[in-house]
């Protein structure tokens, strides 16, 4: 009896520590982009540096965690001298602020395959509380994790001076995600 009484909760922890272990993110298979208008007309730009952390039980998911590190210097605009640009002081100001990040603070079931996640973005120093729905579905042993987060730049002061101006580069950005992770 004592024995059972010993090992029982031992082994129940062991089993909940092995279940809870994040997930590992596939590089190859995963994007981070951001979506603006320039002049009016739609530009999509990939980060080409990030990391995420998830940790998803597809039974437990509201007891999902999930934080994304962006290298703000990685986003490639499609041109080397506009991407030295975006990394200055009045876009991302990347030598200050090296990166932006999101923080889950909730996670909700919200039907087949679908969670509504909140949590905290920040970027350039700024803070702000964001929610947006998130798809999740399984491809092999992994699970893809897809989902897009609109945002105003002008909220974390991305666009300075002359660039606060919304007629060349809008105010609104759509954050776009597809990151793929299993055990």
């Amino acid at each position: 009896m004592r024995f059972t009484r010993t090992l029982l909760p031992l082994l129940l922890g062991a089993a909940f520590a092995a279940h809870a272990a994040p997930l590992k993110t596939d590089p190859a298979k995963s994007t981070v982009s951001a979506v603006f208008k320039q002049m009016n007309v739609p530009v999509e730009s990939a980060f080409k540096k990030f990391s995420a952390s998830i940790d998803y039980d597809a039974a437990r998911p509201e007891a999902a965690k999930a934080s994304v590190d962006i290298d703000t210097a990685s986003l490639d605009v499609g041109d080397p001298e506009m991407n030295r640009e975006v990394a200055k002081k009045e876009w991302f100001n990347s030598a200050q602020f090296p990166k932006a990040s999101f923080v889950s603070t909730s996670i909700k079931p919200a039907g087949a395959g679908k969670l509504h996640v909140t949590g905290k973005l920040s970027i350039k120093g700024r803070t702000a509380d964001v929610s947006f729905p998130l798809s999740v579905k399984p491809q092999g042993a992994q699970q893809v994790f897809e989902g897009q987060l609109p945002i105003r730049r002008l909220a974390f002061n991305i666009g300075e001076g002359d660039w606060k101006d919304t007629s060349m580069v809008a105010d609104e950005v759509v954050i776009k995600f597809r990151v793929t992770a299993g055990q």
